[in-house]
């Protein structure tokens, strides 16, 4: 029986355990909480920070195969690791995403649309650098920003001033998209061939995706050729294993926003909402098993669940109604804003979502 090593054991790497198990596949995780939610379901865990070589070594040493949950794991431990162990994805598409200049940057260079943008390390080059892509921008720091932080929208010369503090480390300023839409795209790709899954339009809230739409209400040819465009650009790039990337969607423009090389929060729909999931085809990547092309069950809406929806969300597992799939992940502690679940819908659509289930929600 092979296994596979996960940094990281969050809720991405409990629905990466969990698929590997149907499969046959045994896990073994690093994280360092000792209750980390994907230590309920892996064979076998190290409780070790990110940066632990030791640990992560010992982790390698007992798994066939290595991938990756959380993309800050740093760069200068996993490059050797990659020489000496079966590290499919290769550091490569973790190494770009880490930085938003050069995620940027390497979407420009392989012939994707990015809105502007420019670095920026101290107040003359922000100034310069909104001189010369104007306003509305926003200000981002290169690394480390998710869901929301380590962003500031800058709407007028006034906000610069408000914005310096976030300068104590190197950021980028991006030329503000005034989007229709956003969408996602996950895909996998073994070095023979690429599967994609449906595009997801998607909604967030406070920076954080509330909800992903499938199928995606845009245009047909405008999904068309974002899965084509993301499809080369994987190709090209020479990355394996599993990519999401997120688009802004103007009119007949498609925008690059970022891209991450694991699971993505938008794809959780494909577990129920898809014939295979994206977690189940990242596995059969790294255990070498054929790929699977994913055709969509019927329309799907997912909603994340923070913690001020998780009462919610345990009402509505209790009540065990088909098509409604309920994923709590086991964390112990809860906090507004905190990722605690989702919600699969599967056979429903944004506006019957919206007439029947968004009440439900905290708004």
């Amino acid at each position: 029986m092979k296994t596979i090593g996960i940094i990281g054991g969050g809720q991405l790497g409990l629905m990466i355990a969990e698929q590997a198990r149907e499969l046959g596949v045994r896990t073994v995780c690093l994280d360092p909480a000792a209750d980390a939610p994907a230590f309920n379901v892996c064979d076998d865990h190290i409780v070790a920070a990110y940066d632990d070589a030791a640990a992560l070594e010992e982790l390698c040493r007992r798994s066939d195969a290595v991938t990756y949950e959380f993309e800050n794991v740093p760069g200068d431990i996993l490059i050797p690791l990659c020489g000496k162990y079966n590290i499919p994805q290769g550091y490569k598409p973790l190494y770009d995403s880490q930085d938003r200049l050069r995620e940027k940057s390497n979407a420009r260079d392989h012939g994707l649309r990015t809105p502007g943008f420019e670095a920026v390390d101290d107040e003359a080059s922000l100034r310069e650098a909104v001189r010369r892509l104007g306003l509305p921008a926003v200000l981002k720091t290169r690394t480390l920003g998710y869901d929301g932080h380590g962003q500031r929208v800058l709407k007028t010369e006034a906000d610069i001033a408000g914005a310096l503090p976030l300068l104590a480390v190197p950021c980028i300023l991006e030329e503000f998209v005034p989007f229709d839409s956003e969408a996602s795209i996950v895909m996998v790709a073994d070095g023979e061939r690429v599967v994609s899954f449906p595009v997801g339009r998607n909604v967030h809230r406070d920076g954080i995706l509330d909800l992903c739409i499938v199928p995606a209400e845009v245009d047909s040819g405008v999904l068309a050729r974002m899965k084509a465009q993301s499809e080369r650009f994987m190709r090209d790039c020479g990355y394996r294993g599993i990519l999401a990337i997120e688009y802004f969607i103007k009119g007949g423009e498609i925008y690059f926003n970022e891209m991450a090389p694991r699971p993505h929060n938008s794809g959780h729909y494909t577990i129920e909402g898809a014939t295979t999931n994206q977690f189940r085809e990242l596995v059969r990547y790294l255990v070498g098993e054929p790929l699977q092309e994913p055709q969509p069950v019927a329309p799907t809406v997912m909603k994340n669940i923070l913690g001020q929806d998780l009462e919610a969300a345990e009402r509505i597992a209790a009540e065990n109604l088909p098509g409604v799939y309920v994923h709590l992940y086991g964390k112990t502690e809860s906090r507004p804003k905190r990722k605690m679940g989702h919600i699969t819908f599967v056979g429903m659509d944004a506006a019957r979502f919206e007439a029947e289930w968004a009440g439900r929600f905290v708004k």
